[in-house]
């Protein structure tokens, strides 16, 4: 389970945060701030980039009336967020429709490039800090949280400028037909939870308590989604796409194949039909010494076998382990092959591929607020202007990320040094309490 479905879990079963007293509060604030240190992470904004933010959240609504005559006006479609329930901002939203002889499905991100171009200071702030860093009830931001978190949220019921994916896909084999990637408006008709969307999958009728406007049809939205995402999850595995975690729930299915689909789509354009430069995503393959040395630790496993068929492709050899297996043996099973992965890397050259995903070529569009890779690209695809030093913003990214990953490695040890469950205090938070 995710950490996002574990939260979801703890506080649906009504579990309150963890506590802790001050004495405890000021450990994990210094053993914070030493991580910080020792990875050279920034915490705090500089004032210059606060006060650029915060104007820029000024007269929204202005600004956006202003910006619709020159975007396409998608509010009048059936558009939703699914996000974990402690989410700040909602920074991806889908549409979905079945027609006659298609598939289209809308991918929306937010637009922070409208708003955080390479002449700001939030543009040089986010080059240096290069990614959200998530350590359990702490977070620090790749972009002040004034304004990921207002202006660029899609928030329900609120008009926003947004970088839509729009797909128009074949029903039988949901390869892409057409591709169209342009600024938009949209206005969400609904901010779910992972839960709530699974509600509504359950009972159709649970979608009412969601919308202002009765007319909206968000449970037959979300079926129908729903269906198409699990039809392109089977399709990924028959393809060799690596899947480590298959018995995810239907409303984390629904977002990890549309974020895909989009993020596929955005990289064929890129790259393509136009063949240009951009932080494409690249993830080597491990020799075959050291699949065979992975699959041989997994036949080992007690209860646990390797179909003998599938031995041949890794990938497929796992995934069909992984859907027999006994569930105590998952995780020594995603270890063993997380051991022989070598590490995913950003590179402006995508021939490399990405072997997990079996994909030829890949790349990251849908997490502009979180990721530089998002933000780059976001810029790279509205305006055909590659960065002069893409090479060195890959390299930084590729290794801003393996210090953020060791960075919560390391405070996850620390809470249990001191006796705290790092699921917990990442799943439910934190408060200080006197006694």
């Amino acid at each position: 389970m995710s950490d996002s479905e574990q939260a979801e879990a703890g506080t649906a079963e009504g579990q309150g945060p963890v506590e802790i007293d001050e004495e405890m509060a000021r450990h994990l604030e210094n053993k914070r701030e030493e991580l910080f240190e020792k990875f050279e992470m920034p915490y705090e904004f500089p004032p210059e980039v606060i006060e650029e933010a915060e104007a820029r959240t000024e007269d929204v609504q202005a600004e956006i009336r202003e910006e619709i005559g020159d975007r396409e006006d998608l509010r009048e479609l059936t558009t939703w967020t699914t996000d974990p329930i402690d989410a700040q901002d909602f920074d991806d939203a889908i549409s979905v429709e079945e027609r006659d002889d298609e598939y289209v499905l809308w991918v929306h991100i937010a637009d922070v490039t409208h708003y955080v171009t390479p002449d700001t200071e939030m543009w040089d702030e986010a080059r240096r800090r290069a990614n959200t860093v998530y350590l359990p009830a702490h977070t620090v931001h790749m972009l002040p949280p004034v304004l990921a978190e207002t202006v660029c949220s899609l928030v329900p019921h609120e008009d926003r400028l947004a970088h839509t994916v729009e797909m128009h896909l074949d029903k039988e084999t949901l390869g892409y037909e057409t591709i169209e990637i342009y600024k938009s408006v949209i206005r969400s008709d609904a901010r779910l939870t992972y839960t709530q969307c699974e509600d509504i999958l359950d009972d159709p009728d649970a979608a009412d308590e969601f919308l202002e406007d009765a007319d909206i049809d968000l449970a037959e939205k979300t079926e129908l989604v729903w269906e198409l995402a699990d039809r392109m999850h089977e399709l990924r595995k028959e393809d060799g796409s690596l899947v480590l975690n298959p018995r995810r729930d239907r409303a984390h299915t629904i977002i990890e194949e549309c974020m895909l689909k989009a993020n596929k789509a955005v990289t064929h354009e890129l790259m393509w039909d136009r063949g240009v430069e951009a932080m494409y995503r690249v993830h080597p393959q491990p020799s075959p010494d050291e699949w065979n040395d992975a699959l041989r630790e997994i036949q080992e496993l007690d209860g646990v076998s390797v179909p003998g068929e599938a031995w041949d492709d890794p990938r497929k050899a796992v995934n069909a382990t992984l859907e027999e297996a006994p569930q105590r043996q998952l995780d020594k099973i995603q270890w063993a092959v997380m051991k022989v992965m070598p590490r995913a890397k950003y590179m402006n050259d995508p021939f490399g591929g990405h072997h997990a995903l079996n994909f030829e070529i890949y790349g990251h569009f849908t997490s502009p607020i979180r990721r530089l890779s998002d933000l780059v690209n976001h810029w790279i695809v509205h305006t055909n202007d590659v960065p002069e030093d893409l090479v060195q913003l890959c390299d930084h990214a590729s290794e801003r990320q393996q210090d953020a990953e060791q960075c919560e490695r390391e405070y996850k040890d620390f809470l249990e040094e001191v006796g705290l469950d790092p699921s917990a205090v990442n799943n439910r938070g934190l408060e200080v309490v006197e006694d």
